[in-house]
């Protein structure tokens, strides 16, 4: 399987081969489902905590008397029906939300993403996209370039969420010139993830040699040496 490449201009500057086991996988939504809702778990921090009713201050006297004030009963102003008591069932930071995501549910979960979005021509191949200098306003003439060659006219008008770059290394350039972009983020091609790729409707992939062969490594199985 073969897909386009583009220049930064708009006009295409060649092709290349995609790897079946990342870009042609079949959609699996219930893994993809598994991953990306475990993956947002371990992302949680767990900080918030409220305080029960052994743990507010106060309420050591009994409000009144049991009997005889024509008032519903009460054993302490800590109850959680009190305005200052405990919370009932409230979030506590006790609690771990973290899950066990197999590595190879993982693998494939990155790959079914990358190819449900290839399939539905929302993959942009770039053959170098490399700021000499952060420059907004050159990140926007390529972002219109990109989305008229491949006729995805929303990668250029898309409010929020439009596109997620990926790049193959690390450039400082590129990265400044699109972080004025609300709706664009930019990854690297090892941290690329399930969760980004779904967030985002575009990808758009640089240097497309380099960071195709990043995402195979990451998505084939390797094989242990034997010695």
């Amino acid at each position: 399987m073969n897909a386009k490449i583009y220049s930064v201009e708009g006009k295409e500057a060649g092709s290349i081969a995609l790897p079946e086991a990342v870009f042609g996988v079949a959609w699996n939504p219930d893994m993809v489902h598994e991953v990306v809702t475990g993956m947002q778990a371990n992302a949680r921090a767990g900080t918030a905590h409220t305080k029960d009713r052994s743990e507010v201050r106060g309420g050591g006297k009994k409000p009144w008397k049991q009997k005889g004030t024509g008032r519903a009963r009460h054993g302490s102003r800590r109850s959680p029906i009190w305005s200052g008591g405990g919370i009932a069932h409230g979030p506590r930071s006790d609690k771990d939300y973290s899950v066990k995501i197999n590595k190879k549910v993982r693998a494939k979960a990155l790959a079914s993403v990358l190819s449900k979005k290839f399939t539905d021509n929302e993959v942009i191949f770039v053959d170098a996209l490399a700021m000499t200098e952060p420059k907004t306003k050159a990140a926007k003439a390529v972002l219109a370039s990109l989305a008229t060659a491949a006729g995805q006219a929303q990668l250029a008008t898309k409010r929020k969420n439009a596109a997620v770059v990926v790049l193959s290394s690390r450039d400082l350039a590129t990265e400044k010139s699109f972080r004025n972009f609300g709706n664009i983020e930019v990854v690297q091609a090892k941290d690329i993830n399930p969760v980004d790729l779904l967030t985002y409707k575009y990808v758009v992939v640089s240097h497309p040699v380099a960071t195709v062969e990043i995402l195979a490594g990451r998505v084939l199985p390797t094989t242990p040496t034997k010695n």
